[in-house]
């Protein structure tokens, strides 16, 4: 199968570790295009589904998103960016447009005949923000249930037992983001050691190693 996964900053893998490589690895008998983007919003999933995904004619999309949503939900201080660069009205997604938009994108992709699984995303940033985000997933669990699409709880799985609270998210922590991948950057275990973190480098983003559990999870939930 030509599979398309279609998602944030979390699937373009490029500041942290990519499970879309390691699934091409685990799972030769599949060929992947990885069609994420960083600080997407479901919104800009759907903007982009005949451009990056549909135009492909792929077999399967494998469809995470959430992360930048609920960020931009509780934590006022990153709208600007969403407003500015992602074209997000008001800069922000509330939980009622991130479901109606997921199930619209759904929608389009079985009008396609495409094959379509759907990824809940993992956070480990801090109690709040997972929390927020959980709330987004059953969002986005009840837009597959609706179109009786298979779905995969990659929170669950990966969620520490303690998650201490941490500083909201400002644009510093964004502009640290572009900062850092234009000077490729990479030293993601000392920051995953510094910050106190399992998987990820930054509560959010994969390390290599992280990745690589991703994928795991996801080459076995994937038909063969």
């Amino acid at each position: 199968m030509r599979i398309v996964c279609l998602g944030d900053s979390l699937t373009w893998g490029e500041y942290g570790g990519s499970y879309v490589d390691v699934l091409a690895r685990l799972r030769p008998e599949h060929s992947f295009i990885n069609a994420g983007v960083g600080g997407d919003t479901v919104l800009n999933l759907l903007e982009r589904l005949g451009r990056d995904v549909l135009r492909h004619e792929p077999d399967g999309v494998f469809v995470m998103v959430g992360g930048n949503d609920a960020i931009s939900s509780i934590y006022p201080a990153t709208r600007r960016y969403y407003l500015q660069v992602k074209k997000v009205p008001e800069g922000y997604v509330t939980p009622d447009q991130f479901e109606q938009n997921y199930r619209e994108l759904l929608a389009q992709l079985q009008l396609a005949h495409v094959v379509t699984w759907v990824g809940l995303q993992p956070n480990e940033y801090s109690r709040a923000l997972v929390d927020t985000l959980q709330e987004y997933n059953a969002r986005a669990a009840n837009a597959a249930r609706a179109h009786n699409i298979p779905m995969i709880d990659l929170m669950g799985p990966l969620l520490p037992h303690k998650l201490p609270e941490r500083p909201p998210f400002t644009m510093d922590e964004i502009n640290l983001i572009g900062r850092r991948v234009k000077a490729g950057w990479d030293d993601y275990e000392t920051a995953r050691q510094r910050g106190g973190f399992s998987y990820t480098f930054d509560g959010s983003h994969p390390t290599p190693q992280g990745a690589e559990k991703i994928a795991h999870l996801i080459a076995d939930f994937l038909p063969s």
